[in-house]
């Protein structure tokens, strides 16, 4: 197809701009040839017609398609012209953000002037190992390339950076070398990458100033070469440098710093160790304030100098050498201070004691007066004499600063060289890469010498690489079999032949400066003279005669001629050189030294190592005289061999090219000018490679993809079976000019714009396509919209009439309703009337007939109170009346008597005074007082009886008168009682009277509160109605508040419940970050026991060379070892730094004398152990022949030997109590593993004796028991023993008969104890035998417990003594085992000694009881029954011993056992043919049979056996996923079974009561779960690297890049850098590969028994490596930021989902660890223009950080034209919206991110008594317990 063909309508050009340099137009109308103007429309609106080149007739550029606007690679574009280079390079720039492109080979890098998080280490590791083409360029994919061509191809590679000041050259230098640092690593402990770059510190503070360009603009040219071994790893770098800038240090322009180290000792000034140097502020410098601008903006130059320093002690300069360095700096900042004043016009003198030169001489070391003469004077040498010649002024003054340029010269050539030497490695190189850092193509106003030879080494540079480019065009050609055609390119030989040819301007230029009286003037006519109008790259300026133009590469440069034969000559005075050899200062002469050696300042240093493909350079001889020819050699010179030397290099290598470019001047952030970046391209080569491109094939499809994309255009009937011949049919007839395309052996080769033309046809395809579907879905859209509305019609108007029928019968049921509402209504009103009448009435009524009966009754009740009360009140006065007449007739009688009695007395008074009376009673007197003496005599005796019965009376009389007295009381009681009857008959007359008239008051006050009540009533009432109303709003303010109140509750339960969340998760997060953190330091752990592990092999090949023959290795050292090493984990196990650290210090050789005595000792005491077995083996076979005789006997009775069955149970559960005591003894003793446990008084040693004590009591009671069952078991057999021969049971049943006499009953019971009283001397004999034999064993015990404390002493001598000397651990380990063998040996005799106490005393019991129950048998037999019934044998089978789940094994068998059951244990066998976890159960069951024997050495000997050798396992296998997760699962099952049978309540709830007996006895092992759990965290982090290794390389393929569904993704235009295909080949990973894979491993976990917990772990695992690497390549990957990606992406997500519903997986939590990726997914394929969709978006990707939102918006690249780009505007708002959340800034997921594992306890069912060893695994010297 013609070109003008695609000039039509609407097509899009690029026409030339002033300002914009390229604009974009469209065409109004189509272009027909012979037309002079287009009709253009421009992008701001305005119409333009442009006029055609009537000479050239050349139509403006075409524009290429929107859809490969943006892409990776410019080659990839379907134009290839300088507009569209800066187009698609601005768009990536300011659209996406992204400052890297590729350019074919060439890696395009934009400076952002802007940090960005794209060099992270995260970073790194995404493009480690990649193809350059599959990932979004980068300089890492460049070092990447370098890194992989040099491993793969065995050859040396080059990086070359170039570009101009301030474009980026070395940041991208930098990190290149950072990638390598960080991919590679070091081959040694020296931390070689650190130290290289620790080396760009130091070297941009010598080497680095700040322009008008850079801030940290690069003033020397360096090519640093980093060296690897044969394993690719950095052994070493060398530099070296070109061209340093040393007419900076003693000039600056405007705006301008000197070298940055100058500044940074000025600012450090104050600091104590630099008060020597006196320096200050940099603007009292000379050599520092010529800029005017000494500070940088945001650059601390106290704190770079302290960055300087710290890198300087990296690399070994020592503190001494580093003040020699700033004492030689500050030395030439002073120097700049000197000033020289004019005597005359030809001399000049310095000013006595001048302070800047007296400093200068004090720190260089020199004599003051020496230097001062020589700065004013110069040596003269001819061929007789020697002259001393005075200087002017000016020339003191350039003098000066030539001696200050060629210091600075030699100190930073020295810094070189120590850097050097840091950077040198010992061990031979195997490769190297070099990276060149070289200044780019420079043109400023007034071009010097420096850009003369800078411009100089882009020549030879950009000759070197369009050779490249040439080279790699045409290789692709010939491998695809392309017929192959010159392609012109630019050669820039010519201008290189008149820089460096014989009489070029190099030669004439150094022949000029060996004229005495050579100057510019006359050099510039020699190169006028020479070279004018004779090359046509030359030309002299019109208006200027001290100038020359070269036409360059990149353009036209004038060079000004003034001033180029003093730099090239670069003199520098001889005598002033010497003064400073002469120095004081060591450092200084050493600066000087190399002046014979050096070919040039700046050249490379000899790092003692040639590379591979590079020819050493030798060195001349050195002859006499040498020195000063050297120092003549010119700059010029040097610099060309130099450059030469670098060319070699380069041409020997594969380069590898970065061109930077400077967006700008002003060093904006993301600012592109356009005229500065088509200047740099242009300079930089990048549109030469362009060109080069454009003029063959540029557009380069595989068959394949040009099939996929292309498709459209074929009809079926054109698809073939063969897509190559498909695509040649097809192609011939799109494009009929044969000449625009090229068929190859796998791919197509395209013209340029042919490209844009098949896309052009492949849009109108589609337009049409999409036309014809708009057309048929707007027709069927409005076909469905008529019947929708049809439809709506018919159903409104069925709803309409259905409404005006049911408002007509609502009418008519309304109309009938009022009618009979009416009726109802006035029938209610008449009835209600008359209810109202007759109610009044009857109320009326009841109130009349009420009032009269209460009137009734009123009457009647007042005449029946009125009879009451007439009733009383007439009693009490008839009493009353009664109780006068008394009181009166009472008092009467009392005053009669009382007269008469006075009468009396007074007539018996007149009597007594008569004297005749007194006569008459003396009558007779005496004869009385005789009677009366008598009579008192009787009366006296009467007397008595009558005071007897006077007593007696008086008693009574007291009785009868407290009666008397009582009575008396209580008639007075009763009187009070009387009197208060009658006052309170008066108080009730009084109070009836009060109440009557209260009766009164109150009924009238009773109506007044009636009425009173009434009006209360009413307030009442209104008052209840105004608190109701009060009442109703309050309670809705009550019911506000309380629903306020619960709107409250439960906003603040939500916010608790939400916070309670938060705390969960965040505890959740600490936990499983310190669980993380744990397991990575136990990953860290493991990987340096293994790099221990390596280097200790390593230095024992180093060490131990082997000799010739056959060497025997110590096999107890080698196992000691590592079970010394195993106990120092487990003892230590927080401490992880001492294990490592624990082997090599038991190193040392055994005392070994001492080591045979033990095992002496030893050997005694197991002949010992042994003489005692034997004595309890003798024991036990004699109770077992008594057994054996009685069950000879016939069983006589059935019910006792069922009673002797129970009691053989009693004796084995006796048997095993005694067992477990043995056992808890035994745990006493081996609590401590102490030397002191032992010693006399100790408890353990308490315990032994108090033990052996009751031990020989309960021997002596037992012994008496046997005794006597003995005696008893002989007489029964006496008596039953037959007397003829005949059958045993005839016999027995006539002795029995025959005993039923009583006298012989009695006979033989007397025998018995005659019996009884010999066995009873017997027994004594015995018991004073067994007591000789305890003391016996006494002195043995303490015997034993003295060579014990002896070898307890002795070892504590020995740990007193120098380390040297000092037994190793393992002494002291072996003293631990003799002793608890010891101890071992004296508990299993206690055993013994018990067992058969138990037993006889067992034995004694049965037989009382057989004597008994045949006592009692015997009676309740009778004779006839015993003769007819006779009595037949019973046989009681012996019941098989059940199996303990146990496993013995011989301790020399361990060995074998772990080497069967691990080391070569086949897992795939295991895990189909056996149970799950076998190993794991034979491991246990043989630590539970140690645990049993109570053998702690066998224990730890087994587990750290079995640890070892699972690691041993691992370490040679680790890569074998079957292995690794064979071995997780029994090592996760071997824990969960020392944790179910542990004996801890929490672990055994799940456990049956049998499993409960197999619970460990004797050992605690949780230190040793501790150390398994240790254990399986290492397998699980190796399993989850074996998983990641295998699903990496199939992730980004079958996720990312294969089509799961064919046809929705097209492929767009590739460029060189291919990217891996789409479709899938027969070698691509697919998402079915992914798929079997997992079920692969899901299959595997299953057949091994993995826990379900683990399992999901493992799963959650890997589907987040999966989402990880899958989200990061599509952070990274432009292309796969589309649309139809994402449709992809969400599609091979939905079928991990099912995988795992198929799995039962989806509570593993594997889903969510997908959700950034279906997130990203998602956010491809929503909507992004609105305001609403960002908001969308924002609460969408909830997963992902506002890096990668923002990432992937500005990455999305549509694939068809009919998807539109995001919109700068939308990512702004995006970034708005989310610049208050707080996440992460890091742009990648980490991959390498393993979740903190947990082995959730998961007991087996599995009974352990009835596992089964297989004999496949030759584990036949184990026996079942």
């Amino acid at each position: 197809m013609a070109a003008s063909e695609l000039y039509t309508k609407f097509a899009r050009v690029w026409i030339p701009d002033p300002e914009e340099v390229w604009k974009s137009a469209e065409l109004l109308k189509d272009y027909k040839p012979g037309d002079k103007v287009l009709l253009l429309h421009l992008e701001e609106g305005k119409d333009l017609e442009y006029r055609l080149d009537p000479k050239t007739k050349e139509l403006p550029h075409l524009r290429n398609p929107d859809i490969l606007v943006g892409e990776n690679d410019l080659t990839a574009l379907s134009y290839l012209h300088e507009p569209a280079v800066l187009h698609n390079l601005r768009v990536r720039f300011i659209d996406s953000k992204l400052i890297y492109t590729y350019c074919g080979i060439v890696l395009v890098a934009i400076n952002p002037y802007e940090q960005l998080p794209i060099y992270g280490e995260d970073i790194i590791n995404a493009y480690s190992g990649q193809n350059m083409g599959d990932m979004d360029p980068h300089i890492f994919a460049v070092a990447e390339e370098a890194y992989k061509q040099m491993a793969r191809d065995e050859r040396n590679q080059s990086i070359i950076v170039s570009g101009e000041s301030g474009a980026g050259k070395t940041v991208s230098a930098k990190y290149a070398m950072r990638y390598f640092a960080t991919v590679s690593g070091s081959a040694s402990e020296a931390n070689v990458e650190e130290k290289v770059l620790a080396s760009n510190p130091i070297m941009e503070s010598i080497g680095n100033a700040k322009t008008t360009r850079n801030d940290n603009s690069s003033r020397f040219g360096k090519y640093i070469e980093i060296g690897f071994d044969k394993r690719y790893r950095i052994i070493g770098a060398n530099m070296r440098t070109y061209l340093l800038e040393k007419s900076r240090v003693v000039f600056q322009a405007e705006e301008e710093r000197n070298y940055h180290i100058f500044y940074q000792l000025c600012a450090s000034a104050k600091l104590p160790e630099f008060k020597m140097l006196r320096l200050g502020d940099a603007n009292n410098f000379h050599y520092t304030m010529q800029g005017g601008s000494p500070e940088i903006e945001g650059v601390d130059d106290a704190k770079e100098m302290a960055n300087t320093r710290q890198a300087c002690t990296l690399l070994g300069i020592s503190e001494s050498y580093q003040m020699g360095i700033f004492r030689i700096l500050a030395g030439i900042l002073h120097l700049g201070n000197v000033g020289f004043t004019s005597r005359d016009s030809d001399s000049c003198t310095i000013p006595p004691k001048h302070e800047p030169l007296s400093i200068f001489c004090d720190l260089m070391g020199v004599d003051y007066e020496e230097m001062c003469h020589w700065l004013c004077h110069r040596k003269l040498a001819t061929a007789t004499e020697t002259y001393i010649k005075p200087i002017s002024k000016l020339q003191a003054t350039n003098a000066r600063d030539a001696l200050a340029k060629h210091i600075y010269a030699k100190l930073f050539s020295w810094i070189v060289d120590h850097v050097n030497q840091a950077l040198h490695s010992a061990v031979k190189q195997h490769s190297f890469i070099g990276v060149l850092d070289i200044y780019g193509f420079e043109t400023f106003e007034i071009n010097s010498f420096e850009q003369f030879c800078i411009n100089y080494a882009n020549e030879k540079l950009q000759q070197q690489f369009n050779m490249h480019v040439f080279k790699l065009e045409q290789e692709e050609y010939m491998k695809e079999q392309i017929p192959w055609t010159l392609i012109d390119f630019y050669d820039n030989q010519p201008c290189i032949n008149l820089i460096e040819s014989k009489l070029g301007i190099l030669d004439l230029l150094d022949e000029e400066c060996k004229m005495p009286k050579g100057t510019d003037d006359t050099w510039a006519q020699k190169l006028y003279n020479t070279h004018l109008n004779k090359c046509a790259l030359f030309e002299k300026p019109r208006l200027s005669n001290k100038a020359f133009i070269i036409q360059h590469f990149a353009d036209k440069v004038e060079y000004q001629c003034e001033g180029f034969l003093e730099k090239n000559k670069d003199t520098v005075f001889e005598e002033q050189i010497k003064v400073l050899k002469s120095s004081k200062f060591k450092m200084l002469p050493e600066l000087f030294q190399d002046d014979e050696k050096a070919i040039s300042p700046t050249s490379a240093t000899s790092s003692g190592r040639t590379p591979l493909t590079r020819t050493p350079v030798k060195p001349t001889k050195g002859r006499p005289g040498q020195m000063a020819k050297e120092h003549k050699k010119t700059v010029g010179h040097q610099f060309r061999n130099s450059l030469h030397l670098l060319m070699e290099t380069l041409n020997a290598t594969t380069p590898h090219y970065v061109r930077c470019i400077k967006p700008n001047d002003f060093k904006f952030p993301f600012t592109f000018d356009e005229k500065r970046a088509v200047q740099q391209l242009r300079a930089c080569g990048v549109l030469e490679t362009i060109r080069i491109s454009a003029a063959g094939f540029p557009s380069r499809w595989t068959y394949q993809e040009f099939f996929s994309r292309y498709r459209v255009l074929m009809k079926q009937k054109d698809v073939l079976s063969d897509r190559k011949q498909t695509c040649k049919n097809v192609l011939e007839k799109l494009i009929l000019d044969k000449d625009k395309y090229q068929f190859g052996k796998t791919k197509i080769f395209f013209r340029a714009g042919q490209v844009a033309y098949l896309e052009k046809l492949r849009a109108d395809k589609l337009r049409a396509a999409c036309i014809r579907i708009q057309k048929t879905i707007r027709g069927w859209l409005l076909r469905k919209k008529y019947l929708r509305m049809r439809k709506a019609a018919i159903t409104v108007q069925r709803y309409v009439r259905g409404y005006q029928a049911r408002c007509y019968a609502k009418f008519l049921r309304r109309t009938k309703a009022a009618t009979i509402i009416q009726k109802y209504w006035r029938m209610y009103i008449v009835r209600k009337r008359y209810k109202i009448k007759r109610t009044a009435t009857i109320v009326l009524q009841s109130y009349l007939r009420g009032y009269l009966a209460r009137n009734r009754y009123r009457k009647i009740l007042r005449e029946h109170k009125a009879v009451i009360i007439q009733k009383w009140v007439r009693g009490w006065l008839a009493r009353t009346y009664y109780k006068r007449s008394m009181h009166a007739i009472i008092y009467l009688q009392c005053c009669f008597r009382r007269m008469m009695a006075k009468r009396e007395l007074k007539k018996l008074k007149i009597e007594a005074r008569s004297v005749e009376r007194y006569k008459k009673l003396h009558i007779g007197m005496e004869n009385k007082i005789m009677q009366l003496q008598r009579k008192v005599d009787e009366q006296n005796k009467d007397y008595k009886c009558l005071m007897e019965k006077l007593t007696n009376l008086e008693g009574i009389y007291n009785s009868e008168t407290e009666k008397l007295r009582n009575d008396l009381e209580r008639l007075q009681l009763s009187e009070e009682e009387a009197k208060i009857a009658t006052g309170r008959v008066l108080s009730l007359q009084e109070e009836i009277a009060k109440l009557r008239k209260d009766l009164e008051q109150t009924q009238s006050e009773k109506k007044s509160i009636e009425e009173r009540a009434d009006r209360y009533k009413q307030e009442t009432e209104q008052l209840v109605s105004n608190l109701k109303e009060e009442n109703t709003l309050l309670k809705q303010e009550k019911e506000a508040l309380n629903h306020l109140i619960v709107e409250q509750a439960k906003e603040m339960t939500e916010t608790m419940e939400k916070k309670l969340v938060e705390e969960t998760k965040q505890l959740e997060l600490d936990l499983n970050d310190e669980r993380l953190r744990y397991q990575n330091l136990l990953n860290e752990f493991s990987r340096l026991e293994e790099r221990y592990d390596d280097l200790k092999e390593e230095m024992t090949l180093m060490v131990n060379v082997p000799k010739p023959g056959h060497k025997r290795t110590d096999s107890t050292h080698s196992s000691n070892e590592s079970e010394y090493t195993f106990s120092s984990e487990i003892t230590e196990t927080e401490d992880i730094p001492s294990r490592t650290e624990e082997p090599s210090e038991k190193k040392v050789p055994l005392d070994m004398s001492l080591f045979l005595k033990l095992q002496k000792r030893v050997t005694e005491l197991e002949q010992e152990k042994q003489v005692m077995q034997d004595e309890l083996d003798r024991k036990e076979e004699q109770v077992l022949r008594s057994k054996a005789k009685e069950e000879e006997r016939p069983q006589i009775r059935g019910a006792e030997l069922e009673y002797e069955s129970l009691k053989r149970q009693e004796l084995e559960s006796e048997n095993k109590k005694l067992k477990n005591e043995l056992n808890e003894l035994r745990k006493a003793l081996s609590e401590k593993s102490a030397p002191e446990v032992t010693a006399p008084g100790a408890p353990a040693y308490r315990v032994l004796m108090e033990q052996l004590t009751s031990v020989s009591e309960e021997l002596d009671v037992r012994k008496e028991e046997v005794l006597i069952l003995r005696s008893q078991l002989v007489s029964q057999k006496e008596a039953i023993q037959p007397k003829n021969t005949m059958t045993d049971s005839t016999i027995l049943l006539e002795d029995v008969q025959k005993m039923k006499d009583k006298g012989e009953i009695a006979q033989a019971y007397i025998g018995l104890k005659e019996t009884n009283r010999l066995l009873e001397s017997q027994l004594q004999s015995q018991k004073r035998s067994h007591e000789n034999e305890a003391e016996a064993l006494r002195g043995e015990i303490q015997s034993l417990k003295e060579e014990n404390n002896r070898q307890q002493q002795l070892l504590a001598q020995n740990l007193q003594l120098p380390p040297e000397a000092r037994i190793e651990a393992s002494l002291q380990h072996e003293i631990t085992r003799l002793t608890n063998e010891n101890l071992d040996l004296m508990e299993q005799l206690e055993k013994q000694d018990k067992t058969v106490r138990k037993l006889k005393k067992q034995l004694k019991v049965f037989a009382k009881k057989i004597g008994e129950l045949e006592v009692g048998q015997m009676e309740n037999i009778s004779p006839g029954q015993i003769i007819d019934e006779p009595i037949r044998p019973v046989n009681i089978p012996r019941k098989e011993k059940d199996f303990q789940g146990m496993l013995e094994y011989k301790k020399e068998d361990e060995q074998k056992l772990v080497k069967n059951l691990i080391l070569e244990l086949k897992p795939r066998g295991v895990a189909v043919n056996l149970i799950p976890g076998l190993p794991a159960y034979i491991l246990f069951m043989c630590v539970r049979h140690a645990d049993y024997l109570n053998d702690d050495q066998k224990v730890r000997s087994l587990l750290t056996s079995t640890i070892n050798s699972i690691k041993k396992v691992l370490k040679k296998r680790g890569d074998d996923f079957e292995t690794v997760s064979f071995w997780l699962s029994n090592t996760c099952r071997f824990l969960h079974c020392l944790k179910q049978y542990s004996g801890e309540e929490g672990f055994m709830k799940h456990n049956t009561s049998r499993q409960n007996e197999h619970c460990l006895t004797n050992f605690d092992l949780a230190e040793y779960r501790q150390v398994l759990s240790d254990l399986a965290i290492q397998i699980y982090q190796q399993l989850v690297r074996v998983l990641e290794n295998i699903l990496q390389p199939m992730i980004v393929s079958g996720m990312l890049e294969h089509e799961t569904i064919q046809g929705v993704s097209g492929v767009k235009p590739t460029g060189l850098r291919k990217r891996t295909s789409s479709i899938a080949d027969e070698g691509t990973y697919t998402l079915d590969s992914i798929l079997r894979q997992l079920n692969s491993f899901h299959s595997v976990m299953c057949q091994h028994g993995m826990d379900p917990e683990l399992i999901k772990q493992v799963v959650k695992q890997m589907f987040y490596i999966v989402g990880a690497i899958t989200l990061n390549n599509l952070l990274l990957r432009k292309d796969m930021c589309s649309w139809s990606k994402g449709m992809q992406i969400r599609y091979n997500v939905s079928q991990l989902e099912e995988w795992l519903r198929d799995k039962n997986l989806m509570n593993s939590g594997a889903k969510e660890t997908l959700e950034p990726l279906i997130q990203a997914a998602q956010l491809l394929q929503v909507k992004k223009k609105t305001d609403d969709d960002a908001e969308a978006i924002c609460s969408m990707c909830n997963a992902l950080t506002t890096a990668q939102i923002v990432k992937v918006l500005n990455l999305y690249t549509p694939v068809n034209e009919f998807e539109e780009r995001v919109s700068v505007s939308f990512i702004r708002t995006i970034q708005m919206r989310l610049r208050d959340r707080k996440d992460s800034p890091q742009l990648l997921m980490d991959a390498k991110h393993i979740f903190p594992v947990t082995f959730p306890f998961n007991p087996s069912s599995l009974a352990l008594e009835t596992i089964q060893i297989p004999a496949s695994l030759g584990l036949g010297f184990i026996s079942r317990v």
